[in-house]
């Protein structure tokens, strides 16, 4: 009877986690096997305590029972019955108490379902078989006895509450066998007794049922807490097993009072070492620790250094206070991991996102937060710092013709060289490609960062030896002091640029500094690059067109467009104020479709025999689809091809843009004429004149006006003549201003004149008066 039914899991006991996979709940199946294991074992332990209860008032009221019928009875029964009642009552004594103690310690087996009930029907059958037998037999004194003493034990069934069945069923047989005993006892029972008894039984049954619910909710609702509790237990003790982290306890005055093995043998000391120890004091004193567990307050994600024989390690903790039922603060319990690994993860991440993989050097986001602490540093100590921008001259040239692995070589170079030369004064960084930028933390002494950026000017000209090829560059630096040139690091990055781009147009191979001249120079410059965006589409710009006159007979050949810029407020702005800055911008793009619509429109009005020619930029010619723009421009407006004439200056070889000589290969096969404009000016064209794509050579006006008075240009004039003829070229003179200027170029065999003598750029209409002959002289 006192054996609660558990299922065959709760025998588990400890050894049930050993066998669940791993960071696996158990299931809903187990959780119910496990709730009723635990709803069992408190049934158990329950009627354990009210074992010796029961067991005492059946024994006594049996003695009571035999010692009324002494004098009326035969011993021969009452002894044998009395001796039954006695053992039945320690025999299910002794059960129950073995079935609470192991439950207590997690080992009760399983047990039939309706045990317990079958126990306390045969148990009560026991007790009132002789007291049923002989209850006629007695006087009504003894009959009262018996009566009253099987009444009693119907109410000990208070004792079997926690196994409902069971006490329903104890009090339901002791109620029917004494209705049984009155009834054959006295045929005709009085049915005021009766009723007493019935009452007396009802009573008792409605009384222990409502204890029994109360008691079996209460062990249900144990139970849940228990499983709910196991459930923990058990994925604690896999968060342990499993090597994902380790657990810890600490009471009021933060001494430890748990620890998992593993923080132990992290530290290499016995848990023994560590229990009753203060657990900043084991971890090393740290204070982040003491102060975070003074505090009272949960916390997660609490990162230390520890010192271990393994050598340092990064751990981190988390933990909740625990506080007891009266709202008294009895310590913390918390997990805690390793995250050395993580935490060089981390840094390794945090180096691949700040570090240029070419040249192991900073990056540009690394720079910037490099400046940003040299400037908080200057502001507050009053040290200037700078910041040097760097750019490689002749740099692209080396990736064109060496191929890109000996240009990242030259660059690993160029690294390592910056890098030797600052020293520890600064940071060297690579902005990307060939710019490089160094933040100086003291630039106090600004002669030091002059002789700083001559000596890496020189280390950067020395020759690089790559794979048995000398390859040669130079830089060009600029530079600007913070606080002093800007207050934030986007704006002391502005003013290095804009240094650098003035060492880019004061020859290269140079430093600038940054100053308010500069800083005004630039503003303008992007004021005309706002203006000139707006001037395109608002009219603003108009063409001008030149005369070329035949020098044989002196007649109109065609016209030179060039461009003017009408600004609203600023008047006529110079073209070469303005097409540098659409260069550089890439406004020259818009800006030079623009220019060859309107050229052609212009043609398209005059004779065929007039044509017109069209200046290109070297950034033009970057474009492959500028032979299609071309041809769609002819197709629009129906001239031929070879009315159609575009200039180039010799930068476009300099610049030695990738497929521009393509692209003027691709107009030349549409018929449009290709010039050279300012032959002979400086740079080295001459492989190109072999390539069949200029068919005239256009000698700069500074020649033309040196002729006159110096006889070696005159010299250079007929070389560049007899050049063109060999190439089968036209030869145009520009700048001819007078007619001594005419009729030298002329004499030494120029073909076709540009310049004042025979007119200056004019408008459309003009040029168009001029075309149709109503204009009589030539020079206005």
């Amino acid at each position: 009877m006192y054996n609660a039914p558990v299922s065959a899991d709760a025998s588990a006991g400890e050894s049930a986690p050993a066998e669940m996979p791993e960071a696996e709940l158990p299931c809903d199946d187990s959780n119910e096997r496990l709730r009723r294991a635990h709803l069992h074992n408190g049934q158990a332990e329950a009627t354990a305590l009210f074992a010796s209860y029961f067991a005492l008032a059946g024994v006594g009221a049996a003695l009571l029972v035999a010692w009324a019928m002494l004098d009326h009875g035969d011993l021969t029964r009452i002894i044998p019955w009395l001796g039954a009642v006695v053992f039945a009552h320690w025999w299910t004594y002794r059960r129950a108490v073995e079935a609470g103690s192991a439950a207590g310690s997690r080992s009760v087996r399983a047990a039939a379902e309706l045990r317990p009930v079958v126990e306390a029907v045969c148990l009560a059958a026991i007790w009132s078989s002789l007291p049923v037998y002989s209850f006629a037999m007695n006087p009504p004194g003894i009959q009262v006895v018996i009566a009253g003493a099987m009444g009693a034990l119907i109410v000990s069934a208070i004792a079997l509450t926690a196994v409902p069945a069971a006490a329903v069923a104890w009090i339901a047989t002791m109620t029917l066998s004494l209705c049984f005993a009155y009834w054959f006892g006295n045929p005709s029972i009085n049915p005021k007794l009766a009723m007493t008894i019935v009452g007396f039984a009802s009573i008792a049954i409605l009384g222990i049922a409502r204890l029994t619910r109360w008691t079996y909710g209460a062990l249900q609702e144990m139970a849940r807490i228990r499983t709910q509790a196991e459930s923990v237990r058990l994925l604690l003790r896999e968060y342990e097993h499993r090597g994902v982290g380790w657990l810890w306890q600490v009471d009021s005055e933060n001494r430890v009072v748990y620890i998992s093995s593993r923080m132990t043998a992290l530290l290499g000391r016995s848990t023994s070492q560590l229990i009753g120890h203060s657990l900043p004091a084991s971890l090393g004193g740290n204070s982040a620790l003491g102060r975070t567990l003074l505090a009272r307050q949960p916390f997660a994600n609490l990162e230390m250094e520890l010192r271990t024989r393994r050598g340092a390690r990064w751990i981190s903790l988390a933990g909740d206070p625990i506080v007891d039922m009266a709202g008294q603060f009895q310590g913390f319990r918390g997990v805690g991991s390793d995250i050395t690994e993580v935490r060089k993860t981390q840094e390794r991440l945090t180096n691949l996102a700040n570090m240029d993989v070419l040249s192991g050097l900073p990056n540009r986001g690394r720079v910037r937060q490099l400046l940003g602490e040299a400037l908080s540093t200057a502001q507050a100590t009053n040290v200037p710092c700078a910041i040097l921008f760097l750019d490689l001259d002749g740099f692209k040239p080396v990736n064109d013709t060496f191929g890109h692995p000996k240009g990242d070589a030259v660059l690993k170079s160029v690294a390592q060289r910056l890098v030797k030369e600052v020293g520890d004064a600064g940071h060297v960084g690579r902005m990307g490609g060939d710019e490089f930028a160094i933040v100086i933390k003291d630039a106090q002494g600004r002669k030091v960062i002059e002789n700083l950026a001559d000596r890496l000017i020189a280390a950067v000209a020395c020759p690089y030896q790559i794979d048995k090829v000398e390859i040669r560059i130079g830089v060009s630096i600029g530079c600007a002091f913070g606080p002093i040139d800007g207050q934030s690091v986007d704006d002391l990055i502005q003013k290095a640029d804009i240094a650098l781009y003035q060492a880019k147009n004061q020859g290269r191979g140079t430093c600038c500094y940054f100053n308010a001249e500069m800083q005004s120079v630039a503003e303008h410059k992007l004021k005309i690059e706002q203006d000139l965006a707006h001037a395109i589409g608002a009219g603003q710009l108009r063409l001008l067109y030149q005369p070329l006159i035949s020098a044989a007979d002196q007649s109109l050949l065609g016209f030179e467009a060039l461009v003017r810029w009408h600004h609203p407020t600023r008047g006529v702005v110079p073209p070469t104020e303005f097409i540098p800055v659409a260069e550089e911008t890439g406004l020259i793009m818009n800006l030079g479709d623009w220019v060859l619509e309107e050229a052609c429109r212009a043609a398209a009005s005059w004779p065929e025999h007039i044509s017109v020619a069209v200046n290109l930029s070297a950034r033009q010619l970057v474009l492959p689809a500028l032979p299609a723009t071309v041809s769609g421009i002819l197709s629009r407006y129906r001239i031929q091809a070879n009315r159609l004439e575009l200039e180039v200056t010799e930068s476009v070889f300099l610049e030695d843009t990738p497929g521009s000589l393509d692209v003027l290969k691709r107009l030349r096969a549409l018929g449009v004429g290709i010039a050279l404009d300012d032959f002979g000016t400086g740079y080295s064209s001459l492989g190109y004149l072999n390539k069949a794509v200029f068919h005239k050579l256009k000698i700069d006006g500074s020649f033309v006006r040196e002729a006159g008075t110096n006889k070696e240009t005159v010299a250079i004039i007929q070389s560049i003549v007899q050049l063109a003829k060999s190439f089968r070229m036209t030869v145009t003179a520009e700048g001819v201003e007078t007619a001594d200027d005419f009729t030298r170029m002329r004499d030494l065999g120029c073909h076709q004149i540009q310049g004042y003598l025979f007119g200056r750029p004019m408008d459309f209409e003009r040029a168009t008066e001029l075309v149709h002959g109503t204009q009589k002289k030539l020079t206005a």
